[in-house]
């Protein structure tokens, strides 16, 4: 494990009663959200269920307007993306911001390069690159120093998580990271998911396809219109329970899957 990283099952990230309105619009309702280390949560919802607006403000983007946050069980705030890089929180969306002209080593340095005496230290970059390729088993990559515009869609998913490994990231939460790749792309990507909770790093894995869900995921968590309607170990749930879940926030059976939703959409 990692230096630095809580023990698998510790409470990583905690939002308690969170909210975010734009406007008049109600977002996140009263979200309370557990994401632990070494392991990886699976955050489902239909669209609109506010599973951008819940990664964004834990990112940074958006401040929350109600609610606390706290990082290994000390309150924080959240109110800019540095101040989440800061604690540890490292967010790879779904378009990556890679730049395709530049190496992988020049993308997983952008904007932290080394120098010395006025001029780029290219091995030591060069080093750690690839350590951090390898401590993931990202062994597919023909070299670290090919032009990021010839990867596939998996090899750019591993170099945009790897940056956020060697810049000392606990919490990785990944947008939609298997989103229009193939078979064999995916299960690359799937596998580095698992090597991350394996690791000790906390994963959220922001997901509309259930096979990936649960495939990897340790716990689930399920947003219906800005409301977390259930959340724990994905055991607990099938794949029905999650659609049922996402789309009436409650499951018809209620055979020990998740709880109901509290309220009703006329509130959001």
């Amino acid at each position: 494990m990692p230096q630095g990283l809580l023990e698998r099952g510790q409470p990583l990230l905690e939002l308690r009663g969170v909210e975010k309105h734009f406007g008049p619009v109600r977002a996140l309702s009263g979200i309370d959200l557990t994401i632990t280390a070494g392991e990886v949560t699976a955050l489902c919802g239909d669209n609109g269920a506010g599973k951008s607006v819940t990664i964004k403000t834990i990112s940074g983007i958006h401040g929350p307007d109600a609610g606390q946050i706290l990082w290994r069980g000390r309150p924080v705030a959240i109110n800019t993306p540095r101040d989440s890089a800061a604690l540890g929180i490292a967010t790879v969306y779904q378009d990556l911001a890679l730049c395709d002209n530049l190496d992988i080593v020049q993308n997983m340095f952008l904007g932290r390069e080394r120098t010395k005496v006025r001029t780029l230290d290219e091995a030591p970059m060069e080093m750690a690159a690839r350590k951090t390729l390898a401590d993931l088993n990202v062994t597919t990559v023909r070299s670290i120093r090919q032009p990021v515009s010839s990867l596939s869609g998996g090899q750019r998913q591993s170099v945009a998580v790897a940056r956020a490994v060697l810049w000392n990231s606990q919490l990785m939460i990944l947008d939609e990271p298997t989103a229009a790749l193939g078979v064999a792309q995916t299960s690359m990507v799937l596998q580095l998911v698992r090597r991350l909770a394996e690791q000790g790093y906390g994963v959220m894995l922001v997901s509309h396809n259930l096979n990936d869900v649960f495939e990897v995921a340790d716990r689930v968590a399920v947003l219906r219109l800005g409301r977390l309607v259930a959340q724990g170990p994905v055991t607990d749930y099938d794949r029905q329970s999650v659609v049922e879940l996402m789309t009436t926030g409650t499951v018809a059976s209620r055979g020990g899957y998740g709880v109901p939703a509290v309220g009703g959409p006329e509130e959001n």
